[in-house]
């Protein structure tokens, strides 16, 4: 077969996304506070992209540059107009349509960013306040790197994250096991009581008040029958140590007071705030649905670059490179409020099928698909599904992610449609309101649910709903 160079036609076809497009649904997807960060970067990038001022300044106030009709009057000379006219025609420069409106509240804003900067700091982690506490020892100080290797190598909820050898190994060189195990031992000794431990068993040996007469009972629960307590075997238990029932859950409620995650005990992580994308809020007749949009600026184009195109001393690089960053800004400008519309559009829609759920509660929680919403829209599914990703809506029963909404469900003997979330709420209720002595099985929940409710389901699905529920099995549950 010879080797040779040859002309050939083929019909191919392929779909592209253009560059517009693509940035339309990376913002789509993007939460409020993500947004802030993107825009920020685009501002720093783009240099015909600027923030809408608060307060527009006047042909009054001095210093200003004059009105709108006096820049216009002293540029239109050199204007080329085959260059300038479709951006005159747009008016983007200052169109009210492609900005969001303002906040109801002008003093919101202020009031948000003052609490931002007024709120306390994390303060030290549990690794600085162990270390300070190992500092103030009688130990050898040949000890200290050492120390300092296992401290760094304990969890935030104060477990040792490896295995003592493996912690040792970076400093091998320098010190043994009995080393390491005389430095853990240094360190368990520090507050919170626990901290260091390897194994839960250990956690809760270590916290036990040496000076307690139970002591030795409490340990000898601990080491031998913490399996069958976390099983509810507690006449195995009250057996095993030769207690009764009574004393035995007074020895258990004693125990109780003790921690099985000592660092988080002490040094609770800080709360990870969501700050809502879309606030519903009842106007007396029917909920009123606004973006959360305090902390996304208005965006426009630069005025003052109005005039880079005017220029007869400019060459066509540059005002090539003038064009280009022109369209770019009015992309990014178009998408934002693209993003926007289809955000509060799909609210408005989730909040018109789920009005029940808002005005009666989690019981009321009907079925929905996203493709329900997305037929509503004239859009693709997956529109739908960026638009509701770790977005979040602020309502006068909390806030609740947008995903919460979209659930499937079950028919009741009589027809109606029940969601997933409406079920787990009721086999919460049933839960709640059986006798604990003699617990239900999850069959008997499911004869519970028809019963009650006319939900007929597996048993199966009860299982999986009440372990999603965080809900123990009917032996967890019996109380003695």
């Amino acid at each position: 077969m010879g080797l040779d160079i040859r002309l050939n036609q083929r019909l191919d076809l392929q779909l592209r996304l253009a560059p517009q497009i693509i940035q339309s649904i990376e913002l789509l997807q993007l939460p409020a506070m993500d947004l802030l960060d993107v825009i920020e970067q685009e501002l720093d990038t783009n240099e015909f992209l600027e923030k809408t001022p608060s307060e527009r300044v006047t042909d009054e106030e001095p210093g200003g540059n004059g009105t709108e009709a006096e820049v216009k009057e002293g540029s239109e000379e050199g204007l080329k107009e085959d260059e300038l006219e479709r951006y005159e025609q747009m008016d983007i420069w200052d169109d009210p349509s492609l900005r969001r409106p303002r906040s109801r509240d002008e003093g919101l804003l202020n009031a948000k960013m003052e609490a931002m900067q007024n709120t306390a700091s994390t303060g030290p982690s549990l690794q600085d306040e162990l270390t300070a506490q190992y500092l103030l020892l009688d130990v050898d100080e040949r000890f200290q790197q050492l120390a300092e290797q296992i401290i760094f190598n304990i969890s935030a909820d104060g477990y040792l994250s490896y295995p003592l050898e493996e912690v040792l190994e970076p400093v091998a060189d320098k010190y043994d096991m009995e080393d390491a195990e005389y430095a853990l031992g240094c360190i368990q000794r520090l507050e919170p009581r626990g901290v260091g431990a390897r194994s839960r068993e250990e956690c809760l040996l270590l916290q036990l008040d040496l000076s307690d007469p139970k002591v030795e009972l409490k340990r000898r629960l601990i080491e031998k029958y913490l399996e069958d307590v976390d099983k509810n075997r507690l006449p195995k238990v009250a057996r095993g140590i030769g207690l009764s029932l009574e004393d035995l859950k007074e020895l258990l409620m004693e125990l109780a007071s003790l921690t099985l995650r000592p660092g988080l005990a002490e040094f609770e992580e800080a709360n990870h705030y969501i700050s809502p994308d879309v606030i519903a809020e009842w106007n007396g007749n029917d909920y009123d649905l606004r973006l959360a949009n305090e902390y996304v600026p208005e965006l426009r184009l630069n005025p003052e670059y109005r005039l880079a195109l005017s220029s007869n001393d400019v060459g066509k690089d540059y005002r090539d490179y003038v064009k280009k960053k022109i369209d770019s800004a009015r992309a990014f400008i178009m998408a934002i409020e693209k993003r926007q519309k289809t955000l509060l559009d799909v609210a408005k829609r989730i909040v018109h099928y789920q009005r029940d759920f808002l005005d009666f509660g989690p019981h009321y929680l009907r079925p929905l698909k996203m493709q329900r919403i997305a037929d509503d829209l004239s859009v693709h599914v997956s529109t739908i599904s960026r638009a509701t990703s770790d977005k979040h809506i602020q309502t006068h029963r909390g806030i609740f992610s947008l995903k919460r909404f979209f659930t499937g469900g079950t028919r009741s003997v009589d027809g109606v449609m029940e969601s997933r979330e409406s079920v787990k709420q009721k086999i919460t209720e049933i839960v709640d309101r059986e006798n604990k002595t003699s617990p239900l099985s999850d069959d008997e929940i499911v004869a519970r649910l028809e019963k009650s409710h006319g939900i007929q389901v597996a048993r199966r699905t009860v299982t999986k709903y009440r372990k999603a529920l965080s809900i123990p099995s009917s032996r967890q549950r019996r109380e003695y």
